[in-house]
């Protein structure tokens, strides 16, 4: 699939294009993008820009969101630099010079609650109305008498609740990051871990220990401030891949959260700390077969 950027684009004659934001590209944005050869979308997220102190912790990079995008079989991914000055843009300009002009798109898919332009004025009447285009408009897929929207896969992914967050996005809730060095107590223990800060900018599960796959390998990963070792401490993802000896120092893993095993504990003292992961580890490869 090809990543361009907005100022990149060239007009396709007859081009059909998906337009939103599409954080965690879950199931309902998936029936907006079913069928249209192009996706358009924001980046950073509009209301990083619009209300910085109202933007809410994605799901998704531009990466990962690319990678699910293409997945679906789009040819195209056109990337909107949303800042400031086209926060300004109106909704009559969004339609003509971005969507007719830059892109030349004939058919149009949005959901149903999408909105667009300076305040966001547009709405799906004002695209259905515009003669050029051809509007299809998604009703909000819903899921157990629940709309299926990234602001509820978020509540789930905060609250751990990763099998429902899995089931709504239509794939494994992943993180990615850098191992850094830590404090190697894992290893003394006997439970090595490669660790990742987490990005305030994403979600992270809750507080807990969970069954993951890290770069595919099957692991038991701990996400908290280890409480046994003393309190104040900063939050961190630890990452035991299981029957794995090699350096992972400096590389870039990519963990999909599974199941979660239970939530964090301070235990008394090491050696019931050890005892207990042991029984985590067992239960996460449990899990991860079962799966």
């Amino acid at each position: 699939m090809q990543i361009t950027p907005l100022r990149d684009a060239e007009p396709l004659p007859g081009r059909s294009v998906a337009v939103g934001t599409f954080d965690g590209v879950h199931l309902g944005h998936r029936e907006v993008i079913a069928g249209s050869d192009s996706v358009l979308t924001f980046e950073p997220h509009p209301l990083a820009v619009i209300a910085p102190d109202h933007v809410p912790r994605l799901l998704t990079t531009l990466e990962r969101k690319a990678e699910l995008v293409a997945q679906l079989g789009v040819r195209e991914l056109v990337v909107i630099a949303f800042d400031h000055d086209f926060a300004q843009r109106s909704a009559e300009s969004f339609i003509d010079e971005i969507l007719v002009g830059k892109l030349g798109a004939s058919e149009v898919a949005v959901g149903e609650n999408f909105r667009f332009g300076n305040r966001a004025r547009g709405d799906t009447e004002m695209l259905a109305a515009h003669a050029e285009l051809t509007t299809t408009v998604h009703p909000l897929l819903e899921a157990d008498g629940e709309v299926v929207s990234s602001s509820r896969i978020r509540g789930l992914v905060a609250a751990g609740e990763m099998a429902e967050a899995n089931r709504l996005l239509g794939e494994t809730f992943e993180l990615t990051g850098t191992v850094i060095d830590g404090d190697r107590r894992g290893r003394e223990l006997g439970f090595p871990t490669a660790n990742i800060e987490p990005d305030g900018q994403l979600a992270v599960p809750a507080h807990g220990i969970y069954a993951c796959l890290a770069d595919g390998m099957p692991a038991a990963v701990s996400i908290g401030v280890r409480p046994t070792f003393g309190a104040g401490r900063s939050e961190l993802i630890e990452v035991h891949v299981l029957d794995y000896d090699g350096d992972l120092y400096g590389r870039q893993l990519r963990v999909q959260f599974v199941a979660r095993l239970r939530g964090e504990r301070r235990f008394a003292d090491t050696a019931a700390l050890v005892e207990q992961m042991e029984r985590d580890v067992a239960d996460a490869a449990a899990a991860l077969k079962a799966r």
